[in-house]
């Protein structure tokens, strides 16, 4: 399957300055052969890789053109999936770019599936598993930071440290099977400590990547982030106030947000996935009823819950049960439009509850925004930011594969400790060394490429 010709569109659909149909394999250079015309009528084919010719793509079948174009013609095994592999970069457009797809299928080539390009790279050596799914995550990349990370893990910064860590361990599981099989001739180890010397660094190294795999997270994935409170309090002024635009409706009627307004908000560098929800109340109204259950439900899925009170109306007995329902989340507690008076009192009626963090904010006049930016980033790392350069592990297969090599490190240190047999404790370290393998793909099932590669888009 993997010795053929695909090809699929690599842009996204729509009119742009540009559309590109991408074809990788053996017949990359006859398909396009067959579909282009350099427009000096010079052979293409007998010039270098990676350069560009202009031309025009005709239908074989009736000489017609179809568009005026760039080809781009780059020559394994110096490409990104180390085939050969052509490039038309047409007009953008719908029907344009579809037609020479069309084209290069009827010419020979299948239709790529998700990831594939990437795939073939993978299978043909020039980045690992890793790599691979930090492409994925280089393009859903939401923030600079988020950026940064995954641009680390593609220069295969991630894959280094963990080849490093399985050569250590590899060296472990020698000597320790040097022992098992040659105990008279002092093949393995001087003594027990030395072992355990071994082990105890590796195991270090392992958690210090996990202990630093959720703020890696953060940036990849960023966090559900819900606005909660009574109608009326100020919640869309305050998601409108931190958007800088007019994103929510506002207006003084108790009851205006009826449904989920949804969007990214960058934190320091972490993406905020935030909702504004409909005010929780009690309310007859069909419409607005399922506005606050959806409003509920969200509550009690968001990783964080900025619950807003008005500073105008004072703590009433519905904010107080608002606060117990979001007890439980992580959050703080916002007592909108300060500018009115109140907050100090609120604030310390908050203090006797000993509630969540507590800020005092004008959605209306700015006041506070600043403050609570640094608030949310501080609660969301916990003061974990990783230092500037420092590698983070983003991707939760990653981040399950390392606890699961620590998990046999810590067992093979307690089989030695314990005086069990050597050989218990080389069959740990080899899962070990698997675990790690998985991230690089050096040990990982079928099943789980599939399931990595079908996330791509088609195109990638």
């Amino acid at each position: 399957m993997w010795d053929d010709t695909i090809a699929a569109i690599a842009t996204p659909l729509g009119e742009g300055g540009i559309g590109i149909v991408r074809v990788s394999g053996p017949e990359a250079m006859g398909i396009a052969g067959r579909l282009f015309q350099s427009a000096s009528g010079a052979n293409w084919r007998m010039k270098g890789s990676h350069r560009l010719f202009r031309g025009r793509v005709v239908d074989p079948a009736n000489g017609r053109l179809v568009d005026e174009i760039l080809l781009g013609v780059m020559r394994a095994p110096h490409t990104y999936t180390r085939e050969d592999v052509v490039e038309f970069n047409c007009h953008g457009g719908i029907v344009a770019v579809r037609r020479v797809l069309e084209l290069a299928l009827s010419a020979g080539a299948r239709l790529a599936a998700p990831g594939e390009f990437t795939r073939r790279a993978f299978l043909n050596g020039r980045i690992d598993l890793a790599q691979a799914e930090a492409v994925i995550d280089l393009i859903r990349a939401r923030t600079d930071t988020g950026l940064e990370v995954a641009a680390g893990q593609l220069t295969g910064r991630l894959s280094r440290r963990v080849r490093q860590l399985q050569d250590e361990l590899l060296g472990l599981v020698a000597r320790v099977e040097a022992s098992i099989d040659f105990p008279e001739e002092d093949a393995g180890f001087n003594s027990a400590d030395d072992l355990e010397c071994g082990l105890a660094d590796l195991i270090d190294a392992v958690a210090r990547l996990i202990r630093q795999a959720e703020t890696g997270r953060v940036y990849r994935e960023g966090i559900s982030t819900v606005i909660a409170g009574r109608p009326n309090v100020g919640k869309s002024s305050l998601l409108n106030a931190l958007l800088d635009e007019n994103r929510a409706i506002v207006t003084d009627i108790p009851g205006t947000t009826r449904d989920v307004i949804e969007e990214v908000l960058n934190v320091r560098g972490i993406p905020l996935r935030l909702a504004d929800t409909a005010g929780l109340r009690e309310t007859a109204d069909k419409v607005e009823k399922a506005g606050v259950e959806r409003a509920r439900e969200l509550l009690q899925q968001a990783e964080l819950v900025l619950l807003v009170i008005d500073a105008g109306a004072g703590l009433t007995d519905a904010d107080r049960e608002l606060i117990k329902l979001a007890g439980h989340k992580k959050g703080l507690i916002l007592i909108n439009k300060s500018d009115l008076g109140g907050a100090a009192v609120i604030t310390e009626q908050l203090r006797e509850m000993d509630s969540k963090p507590v800020l005092s904010v004008s959605a209306r006049f700015g006041t506070g925004l600043e403050q609570l930016l640094d608030a949310i980033g501080n609660l969301v790392l916990s003061g974990a930011v990783a230092p500037a350069g420092d590698l983070l592990v983003s991707n939760v297969r990653h981040q399950d594969a390392l606890k699961r090599c620590l998990n046999h490190l810590k067992a093979a240190r307690l089989s030695l400790a314990g005086h069990m047999p050597v050989d218990l404790a080389a069959i740990d370290l080899r899962e070990a060394w698997e675990a790690l393998g998985e991230i690089t793909g050096t040990a990982v099932s079928e099943d789980i490429i599939d399931r990595i590669f079908s996330d791509f888009c088609i195109g990638k």
